[in-house]
């Protein structure tokens, strides 16, 4: 393991400046080698092309000094005494020698000071290519760092108002912005018709669900109802009452993925508090002790969506509960965040099922037969519209402990 950590970063996992900064200088240096061995290869043949008209001329000087013609009678002697010493056997073969030593050292000094200079004059050049390639990326890649700064802050956000907008020559970058907003304007339409949909048909189904348990409950409550059914028409508004509290969380979800509510003070220890009165009596049936440690919690949001952060995850603590267990509800804040913790005890449950919780209409492996499964997602979804968010750690022995926190905002308005 640790040798592996001490491995050179691969050049796959480079992110795509460097990638192509590395490209770039490789293409460079490569080129420039290349040039290189052709620039000594050329001056080396030019060299070797005009050996001929250095060598040869320094023979010449010493051969016009003992005559090429035939001597003359007149001239043989004192010839023959001014020119004794360089008439000795081989004196032209060792001039020609020491000329083509001398042109040969001439040409490897030539040749070799051109090597270095050039491969001084190719690193600086190089170097001077690399800085320039990852100025080039950078600046090329700035539009497309912003492209992946927004798309990172829409995909953590809860809404799709915002566009990346971007400006700037119409390239390939501008490109993909145009087509990225065209997405987020389809997807935002479609999810808005959705929650609308949604929206009006539970609102929809609430007026017939409410006379249809009206004209169950007054024939039940007059003793009209015969006693063999009874048991038929208590169950017929236990689903009535279950299709209610159904419609009504999908009104909060619907609600809760519309836009940011307008800021209103209230405080997370007043959420707890009401939702502890309204499931007292479900939480005394079964037999489940809620334990409330209240320290005040400043928010500013929607006081009515707060309310049910509390009233949901109280909620879910009793009902994925076992008999005689317990429920422990806290409020706090601390320098940036305002938070709520409810936890319980319960079915033992695994790191690996945790995010399956807060899917819409998912109960769980055990869950009672008054539950929705909405109620995380509708924490969720409420949570994230105020800009905070919420965390869920199962609990040793069996339960869950759900943490809400929303950002600390000043519950003192100007108006």
């Amino acid at each position: 393991m640790n040798r592996a950590r001490l491995l050179p970063l691969s050049p796959h996992r480079l992110p795509l400046r460097g990638r192509l900064t590395l490209v770039t200088t490789a293409v460079f240096a490569v080129l420039g080698c290349g040039l290189l061995l052709l620039n000594w290869l050329s001056s080396r043949q030019l060299l070797e092309a005009y050996r001929d008209l250095v060598v040869p001329a320094a023979v010449t000087t010493d051969s016009a000094t003992t005559g090429n013609g035939p001597p003359t009678q007149g001239s043989t002697a004192a010839q023959a005494e001014d020119t004794e010493p360089s008439e000795a056997p081989g004196s032209t073969d060792a001039a020609t020698v020491e000329a083509a030593q001398a042109f040969g050292d001439f040409q490897e000094s030539v040749l070799g000071g051109l090597l270095l200079r050039s491969l001084l004059m190719l690193v600086v050049f190089t170097a001077l290519a690399a800085v320039f390639a990852w100025w080039t990326g950078r600046r090329s890649l700035r539009r497309l760092s912003q492209v992946t700064a927004a798309a990172r802050r829409i995909s953590t956000g809860n809404t799709l108002d915002e566009r990346l907008g971007l400006t700037g020559p119409h390239d390939e970058v501008r490109e993909l912005g145009d087509t990225f907003d065209a997405m987020l304007d389809r997807l935002d339409h479609s999810f808005t018709a959705q929650r609308r949909f949604t929206a009006h048909a539970s609102h929809e189904l609430r007026t017939p669900l409410t006379l249809q348990r009206t004209a169950l409950e007054i024939p039940l409550a007059q003793g009209r109802v015969p006693a063999d059914l009874k048991p038929a028409v208590q169950r017929a508004l236990d689903a009535n009452a279950r299709t209610e509290r159904l419609i009504a969380a999908l009104l909060t979800l619907a609600r809760g993925e519309s836009e940011a509510p307008a800021p209103q003070p209230a405080d997370l220890a007043d959420a707890a508090r009401d939702a502890m009165a309204d499931l007292a009596d479900e939480a005394r049936a079964a037999g489940i002790r809620i334990a409330r440690t209240p320290e005040p919690a400043p928010v500013a949001g929607d006081p009515a969506l707060l309310r049910q952060i509390a009233l949901n995850l109280l909620a879910n603590a009793v009902r994925h509960n076992h008999r005689d267990g317990m429920a422990s509800v806290a409020t706090g804040a601390t320098d940036a965040a305002a938070y709520i913790e409810v936890a319980n005890t319960g079915p033992v449950l695994t790191p690996d099922e945790i995010p399956a919780l807060f899917e819409a209409f998912h109960r769980g492996q055990e869950h009672r037969g008054n539950g929705s499964g909405l109620g995380l997602a509708v924490v969720r979804t409420i949570t994230a519209t105020h800009r905070g968010r919420v965390t869920a750690v199962p609990r040793t022995g069996g339960g869950l402990t759900v943490r809400g926190e929303l950002p600390r905002r000043s519950c003192e308005f100007d108006g």
